[in-house]
């Protein structure tokens, strides 16, 4: 059974940062490429950022480059986004998914964990 468990939303200040997490069981983060999308009211679902689970490349999206970055630590099989330079628009419900079969389709689905960013 994999379960995959978000934590480090909250509440920031703009230009602020936050570090997301996402830890995964069930199967390993070193065999499949694993991602964050967020979701905000009004707006379309959007894959943030992915990373592939053979050569460690990454990929993020044009809203978020240069401020977000995703990482892996496999070993604590658990995926992180970490969050800078936050901005109101920002403000989302995120959510990792896991063990991508077509682009922005992912088998496995998180919770989610509230960000919220105020200006």
């Amino acid at each position: 059974h994999v379960q995959l468990v978000e934590s480090g939303g909250g509440s920031v200040q703009e230009g602020q940062s936050l570090k997301l997490s996402c830890a995964i069981s069930g199967y390993a983060t070193s065999h499949y490429c694993i991602a964050w999308f967020r979701l905000s009211s009004g707006k379309e679902r959007e894959e943030v950022a992915h990373i592939y689970a053979r050569n460690g490349r990454s990929d993020v999206a044009d809203s978020v480059k240069g401020r977000f970055t995703i990482s892996k630590d496999n070993a604590k099989n658990t995926l992180y986004l970490q969050m800078n330079n936050l901005k109101p628009e920002d403000t989302a419900m995120y959510y990792c998914a896991a063990v991508r079969l077509a682009p922005s389709t992912y088998q496995w689905w998180g919770q989610g964990t509230q960000v919220t960013v105020s200006s």
